[in-house]
């Protein structure tokens, strides 16, 4: 299964695959309390998958049987569990074992299952749904009848997806032209970026997006503010504008107003606002275009919640830095922290994702 744009296949995790969360209350999965460090969620050792975006206040993951759970806040049935309660630890959504990929955005969900089909739940006001409807719905309902769909992600009111062919179809709330149309036009159905069929990955943030290409470049659009769209400035735009000339881009993450991002040479970079340290880079200074954080080249995988960074690097550890609410880095505080530090002392970290405040990780 794939869970917020990290790839596994079905029956990839074997036994000893274990769950644990910490930060924002019920986000973390272990309790209805806020949790300053690593809490094991549960007993269930087949966890194979799990993902959300940065402004989401729930989590999707899934198990190697292909079965999709979700936890957390669920005023519009956003947790796919066919109502609106809220749960501070996984239910499953449905009993269905073919879903290969899902993304939890902030008052949505959407998932692909292994027929190529597109579904979403949760809120449609802003037609974030794609269904050519501003109607809510607590339980996965299909998006058209198409069967060539194979990765998506829902943000702050809006969705993006990839299709087999490597087209780029976006949804829903459309301010400061985060839908890539070339507009600020709300749209209730999906609706095709440009003509290109080599998008790789989609990543929908709260009023940006960012995207990579199959030739490793790295494209932004959206707002500007803070230079998060890694141009230079704090220009909005509505339409992809790539960032820099590189083909080395490997993964991608976004938060609040800040990016970041691995290369294919195992080094890390981020950009944007930087209130709280966020970028990693020792300070709090705001940065346009994008910025090494270190000189190392061991990063894999660069996550964003709001205002913060989580990062694995290839020795499974997993280090953390930016805003410490509610103990959303693992480190035992709400202290902030301009520079990566590492979350305890395991090293066999195996995939993680980032909410609003909470952070959500497998361990070997």
């Amino acid at each position: 299964m794939i869970v917020g744009g990290t790839p596994l296949l079905l029956g990839g995790a074997a036994a000893g695959y274990t769950l644990y969360g910490w930060g924002q209350a019920s986000v973390n999965g272990t309790s209805s309390s806020s949790v300053l460090a690593p809490a094991q969620i549960g007993t269930d050792e087949r966890w194979s998958t799990v993902g959300a975006t940065a402004y989401a206040r729930h989590i999707l993951a899934g198990k190697d049987d292909g079965t999709l759970w979700a936890w957390g806040l669920s005023g519009f049935g956003e947790l796919g569990l066919g109502n609106t309660t809220t749960y501070d630890s996984p239910k499953q959504v449905g009993a269905l074992t073919n879903w290969v990929q899902a993304s939890a955005g902030r008052n949505n969900s959407a998932a692909v299952k292994e027929d190529g089909t597109l579904w979403a739940w949760g809120r449609g006001n802003y037609g974030a749904q794609g269904r050519g409807n501003l109607t809510s719905y607590s339980s996965p309902v299909q998006v058209g009848a198409l069967t060539t769909w194979s990765k998506v992600s829902v943000g702050f009111h809006f969705m993006g997806a990839i299709k087999d062919d490597g087209t780029l179809w976006m949804t829903g709330l459309n301010s400061y032209g985060k839908l890539g149309q070339g507009n600020t036009t709300q749209i209730s159905s999906l609706a095709q970026v440009g003509a290109l069929t080599t998008w790789r990955t989609i990543h929908c943030g709260v009023r940006s997006t960012f995207a990579t290409k199959t030739d490793g470049t790295l494209w932004a659009w959206g707002r500007g503010t803070g230079g998060i769209l890694g141009q230079g400035n704090t220009t909005n735009y509505s339409s992809p504008v790539q960032i820099g000339a590189l083909t080395t881009w490997a993964k991608v993450s976004l938060g609040y107003q800040h990016g970041v991002a691995a290369k294919t040479d195992g080094t890390l970079w981020a950009w944007g606002k930087n209130s709280a340290g966020q970028l990693g880079i020792g300070n709090t200074t705001d940065y346009s275009s994008p910025k090494q954080v270190g000189a190392l080249t061991d990063w894999s995988d660069p996550q964003s919640n709001s205002m913060a960074v989580t990062a694995r690097k290839t020795d499974g550890t997993l280090w953390s830095w930016g805003e410490g609410n509610l103990g959303v880095l693992g480190h035992g505080n709400t202290t902030n922290y301009s520079s990566p530090v590492q979350v305890g002392t395991d090293t066999k970290w195996h995939l993680h994702a980032a909410a609003q405040e909470a952070t959500i990780a497998i361990k070997l």
